[in-house]
């Protein structure tokens, strides 16, 4: 899923996580490799959110997918793995207009 700003902040309000902004040198690569998303980094890799239920008019969830793992202590090697479920699952409210 590609988030909107809102979204975003709703995600990192319920993971412990961070965002790779959208101008992040690798985000172009990881787009490549695994499609148009909101990319987050955490102490054990790199995730995303997915649809995980249809959308409804007040809220909408997300599984969070694990794609890959740091492949160092130093956190700067990612070794990318086959998209797995971590369980841990976000409430994305829809905005009133």
């Amino acid at each position: 899923m590609k988030l909107n700003a809102t979204q975003v902040e709703q995600t990192l309000s319920q993971i412990n996580a961070k965002v790779l902004p959208d101008d992040h040198p690798a985000v172009g690569k990881l787009s490549e490799l695994f499609g148009d998303h909101t990319f987050f980094v955490d102490e054990s890799g790199l995730k995303v959110l997915e649809s995980s239920e249809p959308k409804k008019a007040d809220a909408q969830t997300g599984a969070v997918i694990s794609l890959a793992d740091w492949n160092d202590k130093t956190f700067s090697s990612l070794k990318a793995h086959e998209p797995s479920p971590t369980g841990e699952v976000v409430v994305l409210a829809r905005s009133k207009h």
